[in-house]
């Protein structure tokens, strides 16, 4: 039997090394080689061959894991960057290799799942499965039913060029409110308080999907239980098919 074979972007993120997109990135840097050759974005591996990442072998673990981790404040989620004072996998510091399945800016706090499962952190980062993502956010200024009425809405980006997805904004105090995406642009709630004249002082996220960040401290983090697991891979299945 011919052995099974996939494609190199896929194998990494497999490997927990990071997204399949941020394996593409790496494959056109020339910091992956397949038996001793250059990558290519087409390159399909299977289990015998040696691939290196960086010039460090890496390989797909037979057991995948799923960790709730709570980032805290000042933790930059990348895989590797020279001017972090300090990345999410530094921080986190877990005996076998996992990477984020979405990011939280520097500025702010919350939950992260970390896994070594490739196909689950694509299915999550895609922006058109919905995936839901809530987070108390405290502001500089009270808040209005008009603020409340126009985040809901959906809110124009001009730096973007867009205009956010409709979603759920509830009213939690006089500076706090609480929101759920179902979409992850780049420091969205940010801009979205910007444009309407605010500045976030405070983000934290507390849910991505089925998975809430609970009694989980800053720098703590738990493996799934078998329930939260079954929810969530469903979840994503169920989007992929949708």
């Amino acid at each position: 039997m011919d052995e099974k074979k996939i494609r190199i972007n896929k194998y990494i993120a497999d490997a927990g090394i990071c997204s399949r997109r941020e394996a593409d990135k790496l494959v056109e840097q020339g910091l992956v080689m397949v038996n001793g050759k250059f990558a290519e974005s087409g390159t399909k591996v299977g289990k015998y061959d040696e691939v290196t990442v960086r010039g460090k072998k890496i390989s797909i673990a037979e057991e995948k894991i799923v960790l709730a981790y709570y980032k805290p404040v000042g933790i930059t989620c990348t895989e590797r960057d020279l001017h972090a004072k300090k990345t999410v996998i530094e921080d986190l510091k877990y005996p076998v290799r996992v990477t984020y399945a979405g990011r939280l800016d520097k500025d702010s706090e919350g939950l992260l799942l970390m896994t070594n499962d490739g196909d689950l952190i694509n299915g999550l980062m895609r922006a058109a499965n919905f995936h839901e993502k809530e987070y108390v956010v405290k502001v500089d200024k009270e808040i209005t039913e008009d603020f409340v009425k126009k985040m809901a809405q959906g809110v124009y980006l001009p730096e973007l060029e867009q205009t956010t997805r409709s979603c759920e904004v509830e009213y939690i105090g006089k500076f706090t409110f609480k929101i759920i995406l179902t979409q992850g642009l780049n420091r969205q709630i940010r801009r979205m308080c910007k444009e309407l004249g605010y500045q976030v002082k405070q983000l934290r996220r507390i849910r991505i999907a089925n998975i809430e960040l609970g009694k989980l401290k800053p720098r703590e983090y738990r493996r799934l239980t078998p329930k939260e697991l079954e929810m969530l891979y469903s979840k994503v299945r169920n989007r992929e098919e949708a």
